[in-house]
């Protein structure tokens, strides 16, 4: 299986032999979202795009933000209203945003901008563009060339690339290498690379881990306004 064909209703349905565990879900906000936070950083009505099961739009909720969480998968939608009733989700193309012209100050992109193509990603900054009022902020987070090329990434994101297709309609104010806490132990990630890609997972040995064992990733964060 490629990795860029993964089906993500099907992963959040437990319907592919990951399972239900979802490497990106770790149960609680990604700990670079709580420093965004902690720090101000958002601010007015937020949107976490592609939100997944909902664990940062329930994070900053609890912080006293109105959030709106979007994804495409139904699934990923269902179960992030039964953990966090304090949001407003709903599926969503992320390349169209229709209906939500104008209505965004903060946007949060954890981890999706690597998930689209090419051509996706500058349609889904075109829409990101028309959701939001001049002077929002954008924090976003996507795998850099410095992943393995054995982790299961859909794409590898370069700073040009970023720099291009961002800083068409957005001014970047940072753009630094830093790293996506998984939900996986180095085992755990071996043993999904060996079961749903069919691949060697040599090249995974080494990959740092948090206090809790799990694997770190490589990614970029970004931070820009929009124009």
């Amino acid at each position: 299986m490629d990795v860029q064909d993964v089906d993500f209703e099907e992963l959040y349905q437990g319907a592919t032999p990951m399972g239900r565990k979802m490497p990106w879900d770790i149960g609680a906000p990604q700990p670079a979202v709580v420093a965004l936070a902690d720090a101000g950083e958002f601010t007015g009505e937020v949107l976490d795009i592609g939100c997944g099961l909902g664990n940062n739009s329930a994070f900053l909720a609890s912080r006293g933000l109105s959030v709106t969480g979007l994804d495409g998968a139904p699934s990923a939608i269902e179960q992030a209203r039964a953990r966090a009733r304090d949001v407003t989700f709903a599926v969503a193309d992320a390349t169209k945003l229709e209906g939500y012209e104008g209505r965004f100050d903060t946007v949060l992109d954890s981890a999706l901008y690597h998930c689209l193509s090419e051509e996706q990603r500058h349609q889904y900054l075109a829409a990101l563009t028309r959701a939001t009022r001049p002077g929002a902020r954008l924090h976003l987070f996507c795998f850099s060339p410095e992943v393995p090329d054995a982790f299961p990434a859909p794409y590898l994101i370069s700073e040009a690339n970023l720099r291009e297709t961002v800083g068409r309609d957005w001014t970047i104010e940072k753009l630094e290498p830093t790293v996506y806490t998984t939900s996986m132990t180095p085992e755990e990630l071996r043993q999904s690379v060996r079961v749903l890609l069919d691949a060697d997972p040599t090249g995974l040995t080494g990959m740092d881990t948090d206090a809790d064992g799990r694997v770190l990733v490589p990614v970029w964060q970004l931070t820009a306004v929009r124009r």
